[in-house]
Order: C-alpha cells, then sequence, then structure tokens
C-alpha cells in the first residue's frame, strides 16, 4: 500500500475534531449518489420511449416504402416478386390509401383510408391480425348488410377494419355499418359529387399508438380500387426487411435494381422529426442532470479546500519529510475520487433498484390520449449507464484539481509558521 493511499484513507475516517469536514464529505457522496440516480432513470425512461415507440411504430408501419416518381402506378406485380428476391427482404405487399370521411349514426370523423392486400398485408404490419385480414378477404362474398351468412337475397357489402379510437369516435362495433365518403369523388368522372359507399366492420384493431388508431381504416385493395375508379392502381409497395437497421441499404439496393422511377423511404427518414427529436430530449435531461453532478462536485471542492486548511501542519511534515508535490496531490485527489466513486456506486444501484420497480410495478399511470404509452417505459442499456458513470468519476476528477493543487503548492516553512 503506497503512503499516499494510507494517509487518504485516514483523512477519509472521522474524528472528533473533522466531525464537520466528515459530514460536508457525507453530504457530497449523498449529492453525487442522487445526482446518479436521477440521470439513469431519466435516461433509462427516455430509451424506454425511444424503443417502445419504434416498436410500436413498425408495428402498424413497414420497415420500407417504394414509390413511384409521378404517383400512383400500375404494373406492380412484377416489382413485387423483384422485391421479395432481394436478399434481406422478408415481406413486401401493395397499398393504395386516401384521405376519407367515415359517417354513421353518431357522427363523422375524418380518417386515412388504406387499400391493403389480404393476403401479404399480415406479413408486412403486424399489428393486423391474420384472423381480421381473412374475415376482411371474405367480406366482400360471404358478408351482407343483414348480417347473413350466404343470402343470395341479401346485397353483398364490403367490410372495413377500425382502429380502437375511431370506432369509439363514431360509436360502432363489430358487425355494425358505416359509410365512406370521398368528398370529391375520383376526379374527372364523377366530377365533384360525393362518393358514398356503405362498409360493414368486420374487426377493430388496437395498434398502441393513440394517432394510428382513431385515424386509420382498412379495406381491400380491390374495394379501394374500385371506389377510387383506378383500376389495377397502387400508391405504392410496402416492404419489411430482416434487420429494421439495415433497411436504408435495402431499401437503396431494391431501388437500384428496380430503376427509374422507382424509389424509396425507409422508417427512419419517414419517422425522421420524431426520432429527432426524442434524441435532442434525451442529450437535453442528461445536460441538465449533469448539472445536479455538478453540484455535488462543488461540495468535494469545498471539502477538499477544508480539508486542505485543516491539515496544514500535517502537509508541511510531510514535505519535510520528503513528499513531493505530486505524492500530496495524490492525497487528496484520492479522497475527492472516494468520495465520488461511493456516491456513483450507491447511484448506479439505486437507480437501477428503481428502474426495476418502474418496469415491474407500472405505479405510474400516463394518459395514452396525450403520450404513446399508457405507463413510463423503461431500458437500461449498458452504454448510457458507462457514459453516465465514466461522466460522473470525470466532473469529480476535475473538481479534485484545484484543491489538490493548492495543497501540493504550500510551502513547509509557511506551514509550520502559521499552520497552527
Amino acid at each position: 500500500m503506497s503512503f499516499e493511499f494510507f494517509i487518504g484513507r485516514r483523512y477519509l475516517r472521522a474524528r472528533r475534531k473533522t466531525a464537520f469536514v466528515s459530514l460536508i464529505s457525507l453530504l457530497s457522496t449523498a449529492g453525487v449518489s442522487v445526482g446518479v440516480m436521477v440521470m439513469v432513470v431519466v435516461i433509462a425512461v427516455m430509451s424506454g420511449a425511444d424503443s417502445e415507440l419504434k416498436s410500436r411504430l413498425l408495428g402498424v408501419t413497414s420497415h420500407a416504402v417504394i414509390l413511384h416518381h409521378g404517383g400512383p402506378f400500375t404494373d406492380y406485380r412484377e416489382p413485387i416478386e423483384t422485391i421479395r428476391r432481394v436478399p434481406g427482404v422478408e415481406a413486401a405487399t401493395p397499398y393504395i390509401y386516401t384521405q376519407v370521411m367515415l359517417r354513421s349514426p353518431s357522427g363523422i370523423f375524418g380518417s386515412v383510408l388504406r387499400g391493403v392486400d389480404p393476403e401479404s398485408a399480415g406479413q408486412v404490419i403486424r399489428t393486423l391480425h391474420p384472423g381480421a385480414l381473412k374475415k376482411l378477404a371474405q367480406s366482400a362474398s360471404e358478408r351482407t348488410i343483414t348480417g347473413k351468412m350466404n343470402d343470395p337475397s341479401a346485397p353483398l357489402i364490403p367490410g372495413i377494419l377500425l382502429g380502437k379510437e375511431l370506432a369509439a369516435n363514431l360509436g360502432v362495433g363489430e358487425g355494425e355499418l358505416v359509410s365512406v365518403v370521398l368528398p370529391r369523388g375520383s376526379g374527372g368522372n364523377v366530377g365533384r359529387m360525393p362518393v358514398i359507399r356503405r362498409f360493414q366492420v368486420i374487426g377493430i384493431y388496437e395498434s398502441g399508438l393513440y394517432e394510428f388508431d382513431k385515424a386509420m381504416a382498412y379495406i381491400t385493395l380491390s374495394n379501394a380500387q374500385k371506389m377510387l375508379r383506378v383500376e389495377d392502381t397502387i400508391s405504392g409497395i410496402e416492404v419489411r426487411v430482416e434487420d429494421v437497421d439495415d433497411a436504408r441499404a435495402i431499401a437503396d439496393r431494391i431501388v437500384s435494381i428496380l430503376g427509374f422511377p422507382y424509389w424509396a423511404q425507409d422508417w427512419m427518414q419517414m419517422n425522421r422529426n420524431l426520432f429527432s427529436a426524442l434524441k435532442l430530449q434525451k442529450t437535453v435531461m442528461f445536460v441538465i442532470l449533469a448539472l445536479i453532478i455538478l453540484v455535488a462536485a462543488f461540495n468535494i471542492a469545498s471539502t477538499l479546500i477544508m480539508m486542505v486548511m485543516e491539515k496544514t501542519r500535517d502537509i508541511a511534515i510531510l514535505k519535510a519529510m520528503g513528499a513531493t508535490d505530486r505524492s500530496i496531490k495524490k492525497i487528496f485527489v484520492y479522497k475527492g475520487m472516494v468520495i465520488g466513486g461511493v456516491g456513483t456506486l450507491f447511484g448506479l444501484l439505486s437507480g437501477f433498484i428503481l428502474c426495476l420497480l418502474l418496469k415491474e410495478y407500472h405505479f405510474i399511470e400516463l394518459p395514452s390520449d396525450v403520450y404513446f404509452f399508457s405507463t413510463l417505459p423503461v431500458s437500461l442499456r449498458i452504454p448510457d449507464v458507462l457514459v453516465i458513470a465514466v461522466s460522473t468519476l470525470l466532473i469529480c476528477f476535475l473538481a479534485t484539481l484545484y484543491p489538490s493543487h493548492k495543497a501540493a503548492k504550500y510551502n513547509p516553512l509557511e506551514a509550520f509558521r502559521y499552520g497552527g
């Protein structure tokens, strides 16, 4: 054991004469611990929010979308087969969408109507249950207005899938009817007269994202094309890949194979603003919470300065015995780093325990119509913990430099004369 370590350890022990300094050391340790704990919990919640949002978004949207310069296009079957053969692609499906008004006896609400292929849409959009898609595919030939199956005397009516919040706003349930209104029809063939079609609600889905659940409705691709009067036309091709982090590269590869006039967007591009805002919030919260640790670091510096003033005579004796300035610095740096290290350790442990409690018991509830989740999501990542620990120890180390430098520069003669 080096003598710097030995002396620094003795200085940490409380004696009657130094009880006040030891109390300040304890408060400094507690300050570092609280700061680290708060930072761990907040960063874990921010990371959890990012992961939860990413998971839910990828459940209701595709990993990449292949579009056509100039808008909707035909002759899409061959490109879809080509896309499915691209390495890394898991599935592909065509879609068409438009903005409509949904009307029921309880009211009228705006919605995004998406026409999907029931055979392949479930492989790309995971929130669409296979059973609901099967009902959607059968609705055009089996379901009727009266709800009777295979009744030739009753007129056929197509089916529609509604989001949970949208169905609640319309006041309809499974088996009831809604009217889909296209405000301006479908171009020159219909003019400005609205197109109105009745659909039967054959299922209600819940994606976990309030904005999607209150605005999204699904019908079959063929019914959407008939309603829009755009025979065999689609808006784009949705693609699901094996590795979501590789979506951009796979989308670029698809475009290079298909060539002009096709272009692509991946899920990060489609939600760039949202994820950029979350990343900025996480960075800002880290900087703000680091100020708590900075305050605790000032307490460490104050403790060391008071210790240097109290140990002036000891410093003089050590120097007279041959201790170098470097050795004196080590003594006080060691004391400050022990305070910071112990505070960091307790802060990490208490933060980890609090994160486990939040994840297990969900005792904090959030309004789902305001946030993307009803409880606090928690995701404690090793890289985040390492950044917090290293940053805290670095701040604590910087706080020891000035007091240790002042201690090393004491003149032994003046210390003996005025040190008492």
